[in-house]
Order: C-alpha cells, then structure tokens, then sequence
C-alpha cells in the first residue's frame, strides 16, 4: 500500500512524513536566520559567523545528535559565554574556544554527565518551559518597540492565520503561511517595516574549513580554557534541559549521553568552519515540534535550507518582515507556557515548596537570561527545601525494661547530614540505665553525618559509664558504621 511504512524503513521516507519534515524545516530555517545575525551581534562578530554556527550545528546534530527534531544552532545563551573572549581577543581565539568546548563536551557525554538530569525536579522543569515562553516573548519586545503601526497589524494578521489556516488545512505549515502571505503584502505595498535585511547582509558562499589563528601555546589554552568549560557546561544544560522537554512534548525517549556527545561534535566542527558554536535552541525546537516534525530529516533540512536561503535566495529572504517572524514567536510562547502550572486549582493543590521552586527557577530565568543558571539555582532550591523536609522524620521512641536495667531506643527513618542533627539530642543520657540498646531496625544510615551522630550518643552514654549497643542494621548501613565509625573525630 502507498505510505506504509515497511519494517526497517526509516520513517522520514514516508511522502506524508517527509514533506512535514521538509516544510517545517524550512519553517525553522526562515526562523533561524535573524535570530542568528542577532546572536552574531550580541557576540560581537560579523553575522556570517553565526549564520555559519546554526547552519554546520544543525546539519551535524541531526546525523550524531540523540534527540530526533531537536535544533542545534548559534544561541543567545553562548553569544554571551563567548562574547567578552572575541571583545578582548577577536574571533580567531574565540573559534579556539568553540573547538575545545566542543571537546569538553564530548568528554563530559563520554563520563555520564547526561544522568544527573535524573535530579532536576519536575517542578525546576516546569519553571525552566515557563521561563523559556517568557523569554522567547521578551525578546520579541525590542521588535515592537518605536516601529510604524503597520508593524502591529502584520504581527496581528501573522497570529490570526497561524490560528485560523489550520482549521482549512494541515498539509502546509501555518506559520510559513503566514511568513509568506506577510511578505507577499510588504512586498507588494511597498510598506516601510523592519526586515530581515535590516539585521545584517547574508553570507554569499558557503564556509571553508581551516584552523583558528591563534598561536598554538599553553597561553593561549590558560587563555581559552575557562571560557571553552563555561561554554561546555551552558550549553550541555540547555540542550539536555530541550531534549528532555521534547521528549515530554513527543510521548518518546531519547538518548542524553548520545545528545551531549553530539553537541560536543557538531560544535567541534563548528568551529573548524570558523562558527560561534551554539547547542540547542529551544524556540527554534518548538516551532519544529509543534508543526509535527518527529524525525532528524526536519533538523537536517533547517541546516541546509538556512545556506540555501542565504545564498540563493538571500535577496528575497532579506524582504521578509520580522513582523512574520515575530508573530511565530509570539505564538511558540504562548504554545510552550505550561498555563496548567498556574492554574488556582493546581496551586491549591500543589506543596508550597513546589511552588517556591518553580517561581525561583522562573525568576532566576528571566532576571539573567540564562537557563542553565535557573536550572542550577532551582535544583539547589529544591535540594534544600528537600533536606528540611526529610530533616525530621527521623524518629526516637524508648522502651525501657520493666526491672529497670535496660531501655531500648528504636530509630525509625532515613539517617542522613540533616536528619542526625537532632539525633542525639533525642536520648536521655542521663536518667537511662546501664544497658542501653539502639534498634535500627527501621532505619537507613546514609552518610558520614549520620555515623558521626551515633560515635556522640555512644560517647555521652561512655562518659557516664554505661554501654551502647546498636542493632538491627542492614547490610549497606553496618558496612557504612563499620567503615567509619571512630574515625571521624579525629581522635584514636
């Protein structure tokens, strides 16, 4: 039958898949170029050099990335890491840099750092979607600040056809639509509004491979190196922050370790093409992701397609209104915000540290435009308000013996750096008997912390001449005791 897909057949071979791949693709390509010449800018470098990042990121990441329909490409998040580097020292060492963090990258993927996504908190997440639509509204601001009011209606007719053309039909991307029909009336009515063109000229050829121009010293790796691991770890969050996102958005699994491998290769050879380097660009994502881009062949065709734009077709391409591109923002954010989240009859339900996690990462977000320090912050956030949740269910209750010679306190809960605080305090050292008896049956010691505590209760009950046994511990906490306790006072 025609369009079914056979058994070992890639999906993006299906016409039907294929030409939503290829359409949505161009979608993000379009979106893509004055995003990347304003990145270009923010890194003070010439836009080629970011219209080169997104088009060999892309491109890359879509043969060795781990995330299928995820964008790589130049971002505003490492613009920033970069831009005081290329200020001081021009772009030959801020190429070096991309090519070693690409490295780090790499390395990093290779060593497992993809797993301690496992321990960013849902609510950190939901904070992080949040604060992306946030973002992605507020840099669309600027475009609609001290503009003709015909900016205004074309973002407004832009954002009418994105809601209503779907209605007619779905075989062709709403917002290239909208880019079109937009573009199509500037043109045509000779309106006066901001456009492509104005944010920079469009490179003419395609980039050449070559080595940075920096001198090959231990100067100029002490130089970079700081740089190029800030680099690495930015851009390592954002895209495993993404891909996870996608992930949530598409119902599917990906691979994080092939994911932050990838990004480290894509920007290696970013840099070797003389790119800003990038990783994954979240609005970018969601236009493709929402338009039902599901394989690699929509990444791959964004790459391609933003060169082809820019040079074949860079005259027509520089026409387009940025109100087109603005209304598509404008949408993403609204289409990404999780309006759930805020609901009153979610907030009335959900724990106030959950809340408190979620405003903090949003907040943090937003006041340094910079999502892998919000992500950072709001997992700290949560650890604490975890450790003081979890500090007192630690729990003593005591027995004692009817003829008096013996009590028994049995402990009940998990024994960690928070919890043991209050541990020794909860015995009565003085009043108690000679014999005296811990059960932790009950309990999990989890840390040096925990061991600690139970070296002092023994040691007040030692001071006073009476003896402390402890039992009932599984196999990982007597091994734990056993390895230090009377070793961590530094006393022998």
């Amino acid at each position: 039958m025609a369009g079914r897909l056979r058994p070992g057949r890639p999906a993006w071979l299906t016409p039907s898949v294929a030409r939503t791949e290829i359409l949505s693709g161009l979608v993000v390509a379009l979106a893509l170029i004055p995003e990347a010449i304003s990145f270009s800018i923010i890194a003070g470098v010439d836009p080629s050099v970011g219209l080169f990042a997104s088009f060999t990121m892309a491109v890359v990441i879509a043969i060795a990335g781990g995330r299928p329909a995820m964008i790589s490409a130049a971002t505003g998040a490492i613009a920033l890491v970069v831009a005081p580097l290329a200020r001081e020292h021009g772009l030959g060492y801020l190429i070096a840099t991309v090519i070693l963090g690409g490295l780090i990258q790499v390395a990093l993927g290779a060593l497992g750092v993809a797993k301690l996504m496992r321990f960013v908190p849902r609510s950190v997440m939901v904070g992080f979607v949040n604060a992306l639509a946030i973002l992605i509204f507020m840099a669309q601001v600027p475009e609609l600040t001290g503009v003709p009011w015909t900016v205004y209606a074309l973002v407004a007719g832009g954002l009418a056809l994105m809601v209503f053309f779907p209605r007619l039909t779905k075989a062709v991307p709403a917002p290239l639509v909208s880019i079109a029909a937009l573009t199509a009336i500037t043109v045509g009515a000779a309106l006066a509004v901001p456009t492509v063109g104005d944010r920079g000229a469009l490179p003419s050829a395609l980039p050449v491979p070559g080595l940075p121009d920096v001198p090959f010293t231990l100067d100029t790796l002490t130089l970079i190196a700081p740089y190029a691991l800030a680099f690495a770890l930015v851009g390592l969050m954002e895209s495993l922050m993404t891909a996870k996102l996608v992930d949530g958005i598409t119902d599917t699994r990906s691979s994080k370790t092939r994911e932050s491998i990838g990004q480290g290769i894509a920007n290696i050879v970013t840099g070797f093409f003389g790119g800003m380097g990038g990783c994954a660009m979240i609005g970018q994502t969601m236009i493709n992701v929402k338009n039902g881009a599901r394989t690699r062949l929509s990444t791959f065709t964004a790459g391609v397609m933003l060169m082809v734009l820019c040079i074949v077709f860079g005259p027509w391409v520089s026409q387009i209104p940025m109100a087109a591109l603005v209304a598509v923002m404008i949408l993403v954010s609204f289409g990404t915000f999780d309006w759930h989240s805020i609901a009153p009859a979610t907030l009335s339900r959900m724990p106030a540290g959950e809340i408190t996690v979620m405003v903090v990462t949003v907040a943090v977000v937003v006041a340094t435009h910079n999502l892998a320090v919000g992500v950072v912050v709001g997992s700290l956030t949560g650890l604490v308000i975890f450790a003081r949740r979890v500090a007192h269910l630690a729990q003593v209750s005591a027995v004692v013996d009817p003829d008096g010679g013996q009590v028994v306190y049995a402990v009940t809960g998990e024994l960690f750096f928070a919890s043991s605080n209050d541990l020794v305090s909860q015995f009565n050292y003085a009043d108690d008997p000679g014999d005296v008896v811990i059960d932790l049956t009950d309990a999990h010691i989890w840390d040096a912390s925990s061991v600690a505590a139970l070296d002092a209760v023994e040691a007040k009950y030692a001071a006073r001449g009476k003896t402390v046994r402890l039992i009932g511990l599984n196999q990982a906490s007597a091994k734990m005791h056993a390895t230090l306790s009377g070793e961590l006072s530094g006393r022998h």
